[in-house]
């Protein structure tokens, strides 16, 4: 499959890295569990990648359904675009860069808005690291709000198929970072993001909570005071564990939770509106770090 056919119809993208992915996949397997090289946090429990693999699709199929009403939101809003940009070498890095930094912002979002944490909080919710963790997708992204995020590419003048594309390109590298088998990149540390840098963004430990924001660029948080370094070992999951295997259980349990309190019979309006979109709480977990 060629450029050109991969830009016109950038949702095969995934598909088509999907071999790479799989073969990662049975590498790291092969090392925690024949090899023992792995701690039990990266372990591959049946039910777990399983419950991981349906959510990926269940999250591709709306994405796909969603895609289709985007696009077209997408294409609308192009006519209105501020620059003719023609897309070469130069500018596609420009895109490059500037989704990454749009994700950056997408990305803490969706940890500071219940809103979209309803959404992202599935992919927080796994109490191990490893390449089948980047799988574990909410099909909600559309409803909370993911493709908002993205509009200013279009806005500034960007083809919208270039913009999924690179979208798609983003998250299929952030595939290569779910893993605890590479503890160090070397100097890319400085500026990309690694398996260590976003090991720590799914730690609860308390110093590695809301930390850590990056796609492909690490430099976004050292700009905006989000980075923190992997000194302690990570403890993976969310302070308000799931405990299920279900995908849909795990897809829903904080918009249900999230609805319940918003319906409470004794808020105000702007309790209402917090319980909404100000950010989630967090437990005390300290005693869990332990």
């Amino acid at each position: 499959m060629d450029l050109n056919t991969l830009i016109n119809h950038p949702e095969v993208l995934l598909l088509v890295l999907a071999p790479l992915f799989f073969l990662c996949i049975l590498l790291e397997w092969y090392l925690g569990a024949k090899r023992n090289k792995l701690p039990a946090s990266a372990s591959y429990n049946p039910f777990e990648v399983a419950c991981n693999f349906c959510l990926a699709g269940m999250h591709q199929l709306t994405d796909i359904l969603a895609g289709l009403l985007i696009a077209k939101l997408y294409l609308s809003v192009f006519d209105w675009k501020l620059f003719d940009i023609q897309m070469g070498f130069t500018s596609f890095i420009v895109l490059l860069i500037a989704q990454d930094f749009f994700y950056y912002w997408f990305h803490r979002a969706s940890h500071r808005v219940r809103w979209m944490w309803a959404a992202h909080v599935v992919h927080h919710s796994s109490e191990n690291m490893n390449f089948s963790t980047a799988f574990r997708q909410s099909l909600m992204y559309p409803l909370a709000g993911m493709w908002l995020f993205w509009l200013p590419l279009v806005i500034i003048g960007f083809e919208p198929n270039w913009v999924v594309f690179v979208v798609l390109l983003n998250l299929g590298l952030q595939f290569f970072v779910h893993t605890q088998a590479v503890k160090s990149v070397g100097p890319l540390e400085l500026i990309f993001n690694t398996p260590s840098h976003h090991r720590v963004h799914h730690g609860r430990n308390p110093q590695y909570i809301d930390k850590n924001y990056a796609g492909v660029l690490i430099i976004w948080d050292k700009l905006f005071g989000t980075f923190e370094p992997e000194n302690e070992t990570v403890i993976y999951g969310i302070t308000k564990p799931i405990n299920s295997f279900n995908p849909i259980v795990v897809s829903f349990s904080e918009w249900r939770d999230m609805l319940k309190e918003v319906l409470g019979s004794k808020l105000t309006v702007m309790e209402r509106f917090k319980v909404l979109f100000a950010p989630p709480q967090t437990q005390d977990v300290t005693k869990d770090s332990k």
